[in-house]
């Protein structure tokens, strides 16, 4: 029997993020202006109490967004956008979506939320992007939040090659997309206006992320160098190559304890490599596992890393000394394909091809439990070596 934090939503699952608050928090504003609105302006309504039934109904837990499905052809598993919710006291996935949105033929294949909550946008297998609105189901008792298909075309990522990669920068102002065919584009959002276009960026471009000051965009492809484009000249400022021959898998960009910005690249033995972004010199390797990294991911904080491996482990690293904390062999029965930490870095969530998602807490290990009993065992011997010896003068 699978534990609760594990539920199998019946369709394979490619990508997943966390929903943010600040959405919910809008349409709580626009809930309850509706309701003051329609209301006996003689007969003020007790606005306090409905506020708190409406922010119970939509914000009492954690929200996640799947995209996934069977794709074309006949194979009876449909296409969809799902929301599910994730109980973090009784450490729960709801057992079925909590709303479902299809998309006929069309299979959602990878997606990025906007940062201020404006909706999302998703790769269609279609070789399209498309982007969906956030909706407040009126007719639920709770004000479920749903998805909901937008009008809006989004020029530049029609009728293109499927993107693999897609990526707002921090504050929503620039969209990343990078290709299948190799090709990178990086737009000003909403107006998509282009501000990078390489066509032949990589042989296929698998994965990609802004810099926390939104100044540059790290890319990986199917082959040969990382490459790290400077966003505001609209240039290539460096490569960075494997030495250890592997081929790159995923990259992101963190910050370590003291504020300073590092770049971290997977690659397919196995191995994070961490580079300085000041220097660009690689300041280490470190094998982690045993296996290919299929997806990787860091926390907000900037103090746990983690990865999903092709035969469906997870493993949770410290960035503080590269060091495995908590793993997890076949959390899931297929490849891990997305992974995701929560906003406040304390839950990481992980989907799977085998139609199945986990949310998995985190929890610092504190090494000062274990340093007081190492420290009890040397006083011990150090009494029992003196009880000897003095035993041994008596004699």
């Amino acid at each position: 029997m699978d534990p609760p934090n594990l539920k199998k939503y019946g369709v394979p699952i490619y990508s997943v993020s966390w929903i943010p608050q600040n959405i919910f928090k809008s349409h709580q504003n626009v809930t309850a202006d509706d309701s003051s609105s329609d209301t006996d302006q003689k007969s003020p309504p007790d606005t306090k109490a409905e506020e708190k039934d409406v922010t119970e109904g939509v914000t009492a837990g954690n929200y996640l967004v799947f995209a996934g499905g069977g794709g074309e052809g006949h194979s009876g598993i449909p296409n969809s956008l799902l929301i599910a919710h994730f109980d973090v006291a009784s450490n729960s996935l709801s057992d079925q979506p909590v709303s479902r949105l299809g998309t006929n033929s069309d299979l959602p294949y990878r997606m990025a939320i906007h940062p201020n909550g404006d909706g999302l946008i998703c790769s269609m297998m279609s070789k399209s992007c498309r982007w969906f609105d956030w909706d407040q189901n009126e007719g639920s008792e709770n004000h479920k939040l749903v998805l909901k298909k937008s009008e809006i075309v989004l020029t530049g990522l029609e009728d293109v090659e499927l993107q693999l990669a897609l990526a707002f920068n921090n504050v929503g102002t620039a969209l990343a997309a990078g290709g299948e065919d190799g090709n990178l584009r990086v737009f000003k959002w909403p107006s998509m206006e282009i501000i990078l276009n390489e066509s032949n960026a990589h042989s296929t471009v698998k994965d990609l992320h802004f810099s926390s000051d939104d100044k540059l965009l790290v890319s990986v492809g199917g082959a040969g160098p990382s490459r790290v484009w400077d966003i505001s000249s609209s240039k290539l400022l460096t490569t960075l190559s494997n030495e250890n021959r592997d081929t790159f898998s995923s990259c992101r960009f963190s910050q370590i304890n003291d504020r300073t910005q590092v770049l971290y690249i997977a690659d397919n033995g196995g191995s994070i490599l961490t580079w300085n972004t000041q220097t660009w010199k690689r300041i280490n390797s470190k094998r982690i596992i045993r296996d290919a990294i299929s997806a990787l991911n860091v926390s907000a904080d900037g103090k746990f890393l983690s990865c999903g491996t092709p035969s469906g482990d997870i493993v949770i690293v410290s960035s503080k000394n590269m060091q495995i904390q908590t793993m997890i062999k076949k959390a899931h029965l297929g490849i891990v394909t997305a992974l995701a930490f929560s906003p406040d870095s304390r839950a990481l969530a992980s989907v799977s091809m085998d139609s199945s998602a986990r949310v998995t807490l985190i929890e610092e290990k504190k090494n000062g439990g274990l340093n007081l009993w190492i420290a009890l065992f040397i006083l011990l011997l150090a009494v029992a070596a003196y009880f000897l010896k003095v035993k041994g003068f008596e004699k």
